[in-house]
């Protein structure tokens, strides 16, 4: 049996993302150049990732002569906040307190960091 698809990003699709957020609109070369640099990407492999990208609806293309053009559908804080609302409800039942307290307990935060998160906190009220 199949697996069932993830609307979700997977770490590749992300980088992709990210170039596109960066710098607009790019063919599958330009992509895979860009993400190369880091680590070498098969233009085939880049290719695959992209269509999938806009079956998952978090990007567009047209076609330009023989290449194709991508651009991302969503802005980067859409995707954050996707994110973030897949992991509040797969791991914290939906609750940010859970996942603040988490935060707290499983993390350094300087002492100057809580401050300035106590501080838009009371802005917010």
């Amino acid at each position: 049996m199949a697996r069932k698809k993830s609307d979700q990003l997977t770490d590749g699709e992300q980088g992709i993302l990210e170039i596109l957020w960066q710098r607009g609109e790019c063919s599958v070369k330009d992509i895979a150049a860009a993400l190369s640099e880091e680590k070498p990407a098969a233009y085939t492999t880049v290719q695959t990732m992209c269509k999938i990208l806009a079956e998952k609806g978090y990007a567009d293309y047209r076609k330009e002569g023989r290449a194709f053009i991508y651009s991302a559908r969503i802005s980067r804080t859409e995707a954050r906040q996707s994110a973030l609302k897949n992991l509040l409800n797969r791991f914290f039942g939906s609750s940010p307190e859970l996942l603040a307290q988490h935060l707290l307990q499983e993390t350094d935060i300087e002492l100057k960091d809580l401050e300035a998160l106590q501080k838009k906190i009371d802005e917010t009220d």
